[in-house]
């Protein structure tokens, strides 16, 4: 079963379980997957398109905790906290800290790349290419960082 699949099944189970968060996360994810589709002008059959998505939305719930934190939301942060776990189930595990460490080091080897800030493009630029749905982003610029600056 695809992802699209699953969630259509989570979603119905939601419904049937009277799981509203469950039901509305859900819900907004198909409704994000189906705006991309409108947008794009095709439909998703690959999942990790669909993996990218949900990290966007993971994502943008993650920057909004700060905010609904600092406002004194705590009702805001519950919820999205529950919807950032919801949307993790669906996620792939991601690379621990020091398997990105480790494949940083070996694709700066194979780019010939020692050390020096100046290199953070070239290497970033590499590294994301071969690990953009494995690991997160800001993990792999720390890393990255501290493989330039040793």
């Amino acid at each position: 079963m695809g992802l699209k699949e699953q969630l259509m099944a989570d979603y119905k189970d939601a419904m049937k379980n009277a799981d509203a968060v469950k039901k509305e996360t859900v819900n907004m994810v198909r409704a994000a997957i189906k705006q991309y589709e409108v947008d794009q002008r095709t439909e998703i059959e690959d999942d990790a398109d669909i993996v990218r998505i949900i990290k966007k939305q993971v994502k943008m719930r993650t920057d909004a905790l700060a905010d609904f934190a600092k406002a004194g939301r705590d009702d805001m942060v519950e919820g999205y906290k529950k919807e950032i776990e919801i949307l993790q189930g669906y996620l792939p595990e991601e690379m621990g800290e020091e398997e990105i460490k480790a494949k940083v080091k070996e694709i700066a080897d194979s780019l010939g790349i020692e050390e020096g800030m100046q290199n953070m493009g070239k290497l970033m630029k590499s590294v994301m290419a071969e690990l953009k749905d494995a690991a997160d982003g800001s993990a792999v610029n720390k890393a990255v960082k501290e493989f330039l600056s040793k």
